[in-house]
């Protein structure tokens, strides 16, 4: 499949699910917004084994390993075409071996510059704005982080295969960084869409590509106004219960859990995917909706149906 991709100087991006949801969350909406369409999909199954099954109904299902998938996006404006790898999952181990067979099948399809998108947990106020921090994998690639005003990386690790897969880019001497948008420590588990709006201005400035962030945007400031109003209910119940500022409060936040869908909810997803069949562009207001009805892990393979060719579909 590789050989017969004509691409126009690809960049490739690749992402793995994270704290806050950063990368993924980036990597869908520029699937959305771009127009891209599958391409292939990456299977080292050897690296993967499975962790649990699947319970319905009392009934067990038999699992299935992380997919991994190649998504294209081609436009005669842009001065460089996009590959766009997601995973499902890291494997548990052979990341390195895996890391190495993804840039060799990357390196078939001509790709000249390698990122990844992850996040950074600080301090941060839910209403600051969220800084990305950066690091890249050559001196000419850290240049144009530092003309971006980019918060710098002077120290430290890059965990998993955000940091690992440009490890090996640089022994393979293709040029990399790693964007990571900036989130509050303490809903780190809540997806952090701010954070990935950062990534995705950063990574389109160095691209070149116009893309429009409205739909981003208001995601962003409604989970603003939500962590916001939530942040300041724990801080009165800390002083309430004389806790000091130090304590660890991550336990008050679980997810909540996933509740059987009603069927307007049906109804507005079905209707949802039609117009995203329709109008891939509209795929990221599927996704948003369904990420708020705590169902994406379900519909995931139909909404990435989504992006095949025509002819696949």
């Amino acid at each position: 499949m590789a050989d017969e991709l004509k691409l126009n100087k690809p960049w490739l991006v690749a992402v793995w699910p994270g704290m806050g949801h950063v990368a993924v969350n980036a990597g869908y909406y520029l699937m959305a917004k771009l127009g891209m369409h599958l391409v292939a999909e990456f299977a080292p199954r050897e690296l993967f084994d499975l962790e649990h099954v699947d319970v319905s109904n009392g009934l067990i299902r038999q699992g299935r390993l992380p997919r991994s998938r190649f998504f294209v996006g081609r436009d005669p404006n842009w001065k460089h075409d996009i590959v766009l790898f997601i995973g499902e999952a890291q494997p548990p181990q052979g990341k390195y071996t895996f890391c190495q067979r993804l840039l060799e099948y990357a390196k078939s399809m001509g790709i000249e510059r390698v990122f990844t998108f992850a996040s950074m947990a600080t301090q941060m106020h839910p209403e600051h704005d969220s800084r990305v921090f950066a690091a890249a994998t050559d001196n000419d690639s850290l240049a144009e982080l530092k003309r971006l005003e980019l918060e710098l990386l002077n120290d430290g690790q890059i965990g998993g295969l955000n940091g690992v897969l440009l490890g090996v880019a640089a022994d393979c001497d293709l040029r990399g960084a790693c964007l990571l948008g900036e989130i509050p420590h303490i809903f780190a588990q809540f997806p952090f869409p701010k954070a990935a709006l950062g990534v995705l201005e950063a990574f389109t400035t160095l691209a070149g590509i116009e893309l429009d962030f409205s739909e981003l945007r208001e995601q962003a400031d409604i989970v603003e106004q939500k962590l916001g109003e939530l942040l300041a209910q724990v801080e009165v119940a800390m002083q309430q219960q004389g806790l000091g500022a130090e304590e660890p409060v991550e336990e008050s936040f679980k997810p909540i859990e996933e509740e059987r869908l009603s069927p307007a909810d049906k109804r507005q997803v079905e209707q949802l995917f039609e117009q995203a069949q329709q109008d891939r562009s509209k795929a990221y207001e599927l996704k948003r909706e369904l990420d708020r009805l705590g169902v994406f892990a379900e519909y995931e393979d139909r909404f990435l149906d989504l992006f095949k060719p025509k002819e696949q579909s």
